[in-house]
């Protein structure tokens, strides 16, 4: 699923923030990385996420 997310050119269709690793947040390739990641959780109100 992570790969389908980093292909996709559209990532508003497919909010790849959201996609969760195994055993924690996993990456994000977005520019500022998991801290990128970090703020959009919080921003949308899924801090609930980060635990």
């Amino acid at each position: 699923m992570g790969q389908a997310c980093g292909a996709n050119s559209l990532p508003v269709i497919v909010p790849c923030h959201r996609v969760l690793g195994a055993n924690g947040l996993g990456g994000f390739s977005a520019a500022g990385g998991v801290e990128t990641k970090v703020f959009l959780l919080r921003h949308e109100g899924a801090a609930g996420l980060l635990i």
